[in-house]
């Protein structure tokens, strides 16, 4: 009777090393690949840029492959009691890092049966992490970009964006990340095109002045040097005929999402509740707008989230929940609730009731007002998308207020010195500048 022997691999790219691996692991009996689910990649690193049934096919269709299962965690051991195999193979890189508790784990699984761990010499001059650090510099395509929300959400606890208001921003977002001491890394999954920074940064007022054709610009220079999704600050959506318009031109360039508020006429900002005149739309007519927006879209990527300001306005949650309902039914893909209250009482309460009602719909929350709360909390709630609203336009403008009285009370710029990146540091920020 043929050996049974295990490997598992993310699959996203393939190189050599993989395919040595494989034909180690043919030599010793039937092979079983276990390709790692977008959650079990995503748990610890960057989301794949392919999805799992294009991984799993592909590794199905390479020679010394028998067959393919999903493996659902980073740890082995579901599918190892499984299968029971004679042999795991895996390359020896996995001794130190991240990756040595799970190679420990699966040691002491296989001691169970008897089996046997194969380890194959890493292949010299491959890094999957290099290839990857290449792709994206080569960038990527709207239906890419634009279907990865939806992915990111299905396989994360909670999807991370924060502001960008220009490419600058854009590639910070898309470079930064923090690994702590167990070796996981932590990054922002996307970006947000804030309607109040985008105006800010033109020095503009935060109503709607800044139209469509005007923010494209920005959109566009964010688009072009990064290759995470978007979602995009609709406001009120504007009239229904100017919404369709809108979906379509934004779906066109691959944004993954359009949030729009349930409220009319000219937009203030809701941080300032009821201290300025706001108005309220209707239940059916806001939920008119959104069956418009979800007709005119052509993919099945694209999302349209309402946005629900009965706390803003000093409503219930009665009635949050009441419209929210409605707008899932006109078609609304998720629900961003928003509050100013600094305790954040409001939104904990709506997602634990909204949760009873609808367990898949996701939740977006926004927490500028009460910034107190850390994401796991979040996650507890309930909710799947936490968006950072305007924190890199925020941390800009200080910065540079510094700088310019600085260079006016010391007549010269020494001063500032430390507070400013060097010149060589910001040609290295932009590839291609050497």
């Amino acid at each position: 009777m043929s050996k049974k022997v295990y490997i598992a691999m993310s699959a996203d790219i393939l190189h050599i090393g993989h395919i040595r691996i494989i034909e180690e692991a043919a030599k010793h009996g039937q092979v079983t690949a276990g390709v790692l689910t977008d959650k079990a990649i995503a748990s610890y690193k960057r989301l794949p840029t392919l999805d799992y049934k294009t991984r799993s096919t592909t590794v199905n269709s390479l020679k010394g492959v028998e067959s393919v299962i999903p493996q659902n965690t980073l740890d082995y051991t579901e599918n190892l009691l499984l299968i029971k195999p004679d042999y795991v193979v895996h390359g020896d890189d996995w001794k130190v890092g991240i990756q040595s508790k799970v190679r420990e784990q699966v040691i002491e699984t296989l001691k169970l049966w008897g089996g046997e761990l194969i380890e194959v010499p890493y292949t010299i001059g491959i890094s999957s992490t290099q290839i990857n650090e290449n792709l994206k510099q080569i960038g990527t395509t709207p239906s890419q970009r634009r279907s990865r929300l939806r992915r990111l959400i299905s396989a994360k606890p909670i999807v991370r964006i924060i502001e960008s208001h220009s490419g600058l921003t854009g590639r910070i977002i898309e470079s930064a990340f923090y690994e702590d001491p167990q070796g996981m890394k932590r990054e922002f999954d996307g970006m947000w095109s804030s309607s109040l920074t985008d105006s800010t940064s033109r020095g503009k007022p935060d109503i709607e002045q800044v139209d469509l054709t005007t923010r494209l610009h920005s959109i566009n220079d964010i688009l072009e040097c990064t290759t995470k999704p978007m979602i995009y600050d609709g406001d009120t959506g504007g009239k229904p005929e100017h919404f369709e318009y809108t979906v379509r031109t934004l779906e066109r360039l691959g944004v993954s999402a359009i949030i729009i508020e349930d409220k009319t006429g000219l937009k203030k900002n809701s941080l300032f509740g009821t201290e300025v005149a706001q108005t309220r739309d209707t239940i059916e007519s806001f939920s008119r707008k959104i069956k418009t927006g979800k007709q005119a879209q052509i993919t099945d990527d694209f999302m349209i989230i309402a946005r629900v300001e009965s706390f803003i306005l000093g409503d219930t949650l009665e009635d949050a929940l009441e419209r929210s309902k409605a707008y899932i039914e006109a078609g609304a893909d998720g629900i961003m609730i928003h509050s100013k209250d600094k305790s954040g009482e409001d939104i904990k309460s709506f997602c634990t009731e909204f949760r009873k009602l609808d367990s898949i719909t996701p939740i977006v929350v926004v927490p500028s007002s009460y910034n107190h709360i850390k994401e796991d909390e979040f996650i507890e709630w309930g909710a799947n998308v936490v968006i950072y609203a305007n924190h890199l336009l925020r941390a800009s403008f200080p910065a540079m207020q510094n700088v310019v009285h600085s260079i006016l009370e010391n007549k010269r710029s020494f001063e500032v010195n430390e507070d400013c990146m060097s010149i060589k540091e910001i040609l290295e920020l932009i590839p291609g500048t050497k």
